[in-house]
């Protein structure tokens, strides 16, 4: 399951020393041509500013200098890694990192070769730094590209791009820095908030709203027909039509080809803060708490409502018109048929408490066992019965 640190992190550490830390990556950018690539960018931090801006302790050379970042056991000199999973804490006496974000409280039993950074929670310190790293290497394109369709009726605030092929229909709000990547279409009567960033190829149908600071990857839908329809008395199909919207709150982020459709009536909505995956299903009407967080293939029936801070696992299915209760957390490929009460941690299918889950796996894997036990009892049953006849 993928990893998400907590709501307000980032907001924990000083932000003098990341506007400090933004400032030094333009002044260290050099572009530098390659052979088959425009350009790539390269940057170099000591551990003393990287410590700064984390707000971490230095143990080791303080001028160890890095400019990429790696995974602990595939890291070279100059890069920047992390320790946090314990399965990992060997690699600290082998690794070729120059820098290395751990806890506080990490121990070593020896001397170690890279530079250490301590810090409260190394992944949300990584995190920050992918952060500030990506939103100084990342190219910040404005104007309108041709050829695109842009109506006559649609205004176009401070920093706002639209890309080669996109459309944006009647009646679009746009608000400032607005990045709308080529081929994306934006139906009339839409409505997207402030820096919001909608990558290639992504399809918003009329009417539909998206708050500030979201980020929808391609091919994701937003508002397209949910998935009504009536049979007649002769058995056939007959559609029912959608004329609700789909809205999204502000800083949601859809990942590849997730699906958002619009409601039969009023709105399907995920709420502020929520991440969804790639290749998600959210039905008509359903409503998606803020923060919840949702691992790739999950599919969420017709109305149902599930609630803030949920943390759902891959490919995990949801019947229709349940209510899942704040707090949950649910594992992969978990099936959840009825409602489920705050704080939840379920598992299986049928989901069940993730501890009853747990306790039936050790059994299932002893059916073998248990099973010959059973036949070597009914041997010994028949021998005794034919010694007492």
């Amino acid at each position: 399951m993928p990893f998400f640190w907590p709501s307000g992190t980032f907001r924990d550490i000083n932000r003098a020393n990341t506007d400090f830390f933004l400032q030094l990556c333009s002044l260290n950018f050099q572009v530098r041509p390659h052979a088959g690539e425009i350009s790539c960018l390269e940057m170099k931090f000591p551990a003393a500013i990287i410590a700064r801006t984390l707000g971490g302790i230095i143990e080791g050379d303080a001028n160890a200098e890095v400019s990429s970042f790696a995974k602990i056991e595939e890291a070279a000199r100059g890069d920047l890694s992390f320790l946090a999973n314990p399965k990992y804490f060997h690699y600290i006496y082998t690794t070729e990192a120059s820098v290395v974000l751990v806890r506080k409280d990490f121990e070593v039993d020896k001397p170690v070769k890279p530079t250490l950074i301590r810090v409260d929670d190394p992944y949300a310190s990584l995190a920050l730094l992918l952060d500030m790293a990506a939103k100084a290497m990342r190219p910040v394109p404005t104007g309108v590209e041709t050829p695109s369709f842009v109506d006559e009726s649609v205004e176009l605030p401070e920093g706002v791009y639209v890309g080669a092929f996109a459309y944006v229909g009647q009646g679009v709000r746009l608000g400032r820095n607005v990045k709308i990547y080529p081929q994306t279409y934006i139906g009339h009567g839409c409505e997207i908030g402030d820096d919001t960033i909608i990558y290639p190829g992504v399809k918003i149908y009329p009417g539909c709203k998206v708050g500030c600071r979201c980020v929808l990857h391609s091919g994701v839908v937003l508002g397209a027909d949910g998935f009504g329809f009536a049979p007649d008395e002769q058995g056939v199909y007959h559609k029912i039509q959608q004329i609700g919207i789909a809205e999204l709150g502000d800083d949601v982020e859809l990942g590849a080809n997730t699906t958002v459709d619009r409601a039969t009536m009023g709105r399907t909505f995920v709420d502020h803060g929520a991440k969804l995956d790639n290749l998600i299903q959210i039905a008509h009407n359903v409503e998606v708490g803020h923060d919840t967080v949702m691992a790739a293939q999950v599919g969420v029936a017709g109305s149902t409502k599930i609630g803030a801070n949920c943390v759902i696992g891959g490919q995990t299915g949801f019947a229709g018109h349940i209510r899942v209760g704040d707090g949950t957390s649910i594992g992969a490929q978990s099936g959840i048929s009825n409602n489920v009460a705050p704080g939840s941690r379920l598992m299986g299918y049928p989901a069940v408490p993730a501890t009853e889950f747990a306790r039936n796996t050790v059994y299932v894997k002893r059916l073998g066992q248990l099973f010959k036990s059973v036949d070597d009892l009914r041997k010994s049953i028949a021998e005794l019965k034919e010694k007492i006849n």
